[in-house]
């Protein structure tokens, strides 16, 4: 782990948001639509903070942890027979650690080192989202989607209770109406993101090897054949496999353990 990596503006300008809205959602939406001191108002503050601190501690978890390193004493499996040709050895062996690399591994040119079931570097927290971090990207995702929604409905809620007094103070219609504008363009966008990771995880994919497919999807259909990712081993089996086997805790940011150890993978028997 390495509390440095917060000290990135793109770290520090989420954090910011993070602060941002929740200081609004609580002082301002909350507050003029129920009041804070109100039972409505103290549950929906708790709600919303508990969501808050979810996200919180799942960006802490996706900034600190290492997203999973290649044992220095890997070598492939020689009797393997997707090792036995010497050309794809070759191909397995990374061209600028000069070590071989396990399947699904890919370089990254930012942090100048191989990473295990590698989905893309995230500028946002600063680190890769791979084999031992991507569970907490999602959860991050997933609970800053909710809250977003949740501080748009509260912010409508507080707007149409009150929308005649703001009639008459310019500054803090233009303010409640910049607000509204930022927190839709939020919630879209972290939306469509959720929607993103929720279809690779449904297919076992990572984002480099949805782009990867492309081509080889491509070339199926023009050869009249069904194209299917080569991980992809059912809905509920993929889902695991990222979210853990336990289902009580699959909302929980911390990394689970599963058969997978991001150097083998299950394949499914079509590919």
């Amino acid at each position: 782990m390495s509390c440095r990596r917060f000290f990135s503006i793109p770290v520090l300008l989420v954090i910011l948001v993070m602060g941002f809205v929740y200081y609004v959602t609580l002082f301002v939406f909350i507050d003029d639509w129920v009041g804070l001191q109100s039972s409505a108002g103290k549950l929906n503050a708790l709600l919303f903070s508990l969501l808050a601190s979810l996200c919180l501690f799942s960006l802490s978890i996706c900034v600190l942890v290492d997203p999973g390193r290649v044992p220095a004493s890997y070598a492939p499996d020689v009797e393997d027979s997707g090792w036995s040709n010497s050309n794809v050895t070759e191909t397995r062996k990374c061209d600028k650690c000069f070590a071989y690399k396990p399947l699904r591994t890919h370089h990254c040119r930012v942090c100048r080192r191989c990473v295990l079931k590698m989905d893309h570097h995230c500028l946002w927290i600063n680190n890769c989202v791979g084999y031992a971090n991507y569970k907490a990207f999602f959860i991050l995702v997933f609970y800053a989607t909710v809250a977003s929604i949740y501080s748009t409905v509260l912010l409508v809620c507080c707007a149409f209770k009150n929308g005649d007094s703001y009639a008459g103070n310019v500054p803090l219609k233009t303010f409640i109406v910049s607000c509204g504008i930022f927190m839709i363009g939020l919630s879209i966008t972290l939306g469509t993101l959720l929607c993103w990771h929720i279809y690779l995880i449904t297919h076992n994919m990572t984002t480099i090897e949805h782009y990867d497919s492309k081509r080889a999807s491509w070339l199926a259909r023009k050869s009249g054949q069904s194209y299917r990712h080569q991980f992809d081993v059912g809905f509920y089996k993929n889902l695991t496999s990222v979210l853990g086997p336990n289902m009580i805790k699959w909302l929980c940011p911390t990394f689970t353990r599963n058969p997978e150890d991001g150097i083998s993978f299950s394949a499914s028997r079509d590919s």
